[in-house]
């Protein structure tokens, strides 16, 4: 871990805005696109860059926004990972965002974003609070091999029960599902049953399968060496260098996944659930209009 002086915090989306406070990861997913050498990392993965001054960077940045919107982050890394614990740096970005009145949208593995579940709420209360879990793999043992520093499929259908139980929409990521490891109906449909238990929003599902580019490609291929000899070679044979890596049973379990969301109610078209993600609740949009 290393500590930076950043010089900006918040990037523009679609009417919302995006916030990284960290740079790398710990949770060690072997599937990682974040290790992708088109981000252009300086440091290795692991030796997270922490952006010590986002909270006073986020505060400047939003006292001059003229109009709420969205505060989105955890696309790129994750807001709780092992260091957070100690930090409270997303802590002290979220009572920013509250103190001025925007919305967040926050994505994560990690169980620690229920240290700052009264935060959360309070946010929700007053404007709007998304909070996304990615839930891959329900068998625990293979869980640990994929994700291996960060807690299971379990454990993050719990951290959803919580944020519903407060009143906060919650959105699952259904992705990356590897061809011939965890694309099978044994594999999806429990966490798609307990996504309706819970009483999700949405679930975001592009289809079934993986993308890989030039660096998460050669560190997952390490790790099937690892743990699912001759798998490797398996991929190299059926895809190539290929970006998009399909299962080859992305169309039954497409079909399998529409229906069951549609049959409980669940959002599932991810143009809609983005749109939902990015939009800042329209009388609070009124309100700062007419505040300005």
């Amino acid at each position: 871990m290393h500590f930076v002086d950043a010089k900006g915090i918040l990037t523009n989306n679609h009417g919302s805005c995006g916030m990284n406070i960290y740079r790398g990861c710990t949770h060690g997913c072997i599937y990682c696109d974040s290790r992708s050498t088109c981000y252009q990392f300086k440091h290795p993965f692991e030796d997270i860059e922490v952006k010590q001054n986002a909270p006073e960077l986020l505060e400047k940045a939003l006292r001059s926004k003229r109009s709420k919107c969205m505060i989105g982050t955890g696309s790129m890394s994750d807001p709780y990972m092992h260091c957070e614990a100690d930090l409270h740096l997303m802590r002290k970005c979220l009572e920013v965002i509250k103190k001025y009145g925007f919305g967040v949208a926050v994505q994560t593995k990690s169980d620690r974003i229920l240290m700052d579940i009264d935060l959360l709420a309070e946010i929700n209360e007053a404007s709007k609070c998304v909070v996304q879990m990615t839930l891959t793999t329900y068998d625990d043992d293979l869980c640990k091999i994929l994700e291996p520093h960060v807690c299971n499929t379990k454990r993050r259908i719990e951290v959803l029960e919580e944020m519903n139980k407060r009143g906060i929409p919650t959105v699952v990521w259904l992705t990356p599902l590897l061809p011939y490891i965890n694309d099978n109906e044994e594999n999806i449909r429990p966490i798609l049953e307990e996504c309706a238990r819970v009483g999700v929003k949405g679930i975001l599902c592009f289809d079934m399968g993986v993308t890989l580019r030039e660096g998460d490609r050669e560190y997952l291929y390490e790790k099937m060496d690892q743990h699912f000899p001759g798998m490797k070679e398996r991929y190299m044979k059926a895809f190539g260098n290929a970006y998009i890596i399909p299962s080859p049973r992305s169309e039954e379990l497409m079909k399998m996944f529409k229906c069951f969301c549609k049959e409980n109610g669940i959002m599932h078209d991810p143009d809609e659930i983005f749109r939902y993600m990015h939009e800042f609740p329209e009388k609070y949009t009124q309100m700062s209009l007419w505040d300005l």
